[in-house]
């Protein structure tokens, strides 16, 4: 088997890892699909593997800035503060080893409750707060999911157009 064909499955296979990744930040997902389209780009060497390498990290950096961005500001807007934040992300890891699967959403918005909660000292607000903070979070993975594969899907042009002209 040709190496430049293991490279492309391997780079598959990341590609679907960071995709997951950005649905489930255990694993880096927008910086898995940078370095994955960087290293296919470098090790397959054509111009065709260049550019889908190149425009796709470029798309990747947009939308890991742009959930970033639009996080930052939603969170700035209900005016969630920095603990709330960090009481959900202690929330995040223990919810992740109690409950298997979905314990890390879980435990984010249970965290983000209490540390809402403890702040405010009503339950309402702690509760309208923390469904903003968790839309919020919501949009940004869906926008960091959304470029991901958009970025595995200019790969894909671009392994098709390095094979077909090789």
């Amino acid at each position: 088997m040709d190496a430049q064909i293991i490279y492309t499955i391997i780079a598959g296979l990341l590609l679907v890892v960071s995709a997951l990744g950005t649905i489930f930040p255990v694993l880096p997902g927008s910086l898995l699909t940078i370095g994955t389209l960087l290293a296919w780009g470098w090790l397959l060497g054509s111009a065709a593997s260049w550019w889908a390498a190149g425009l796709g990290m470029a798309i990747a950096v947009l939308g890991w800035s742009a959930s970033a961005i639009l996080t930052g500001r939603k969170l700035k807007e209900h005016q969630v503060p920095k603990g709330s934040i960090l009481f959900a992300v202690i929330g995040a890891i223990a919810g992740a080893f109690i409950i298997p699967v979905i314990g890390l959403f879980v435990g984010f918005a249970v965290g983000l409750f209490a540390g809402e909660s403890m702040r405010r000292r009503e339950f309402s607000g702690a509760l309208g707060s923390s469904w903003a903070a968790l839309k919020a979070m919501g949009l940004g993975i869906v926008v960091e999911f959304g470029c991901v594969l958009l970025a595995s899907s200019v790969w894909v042009i671009g392994l098709i157009t390095h094979f077909a002209t090789r």
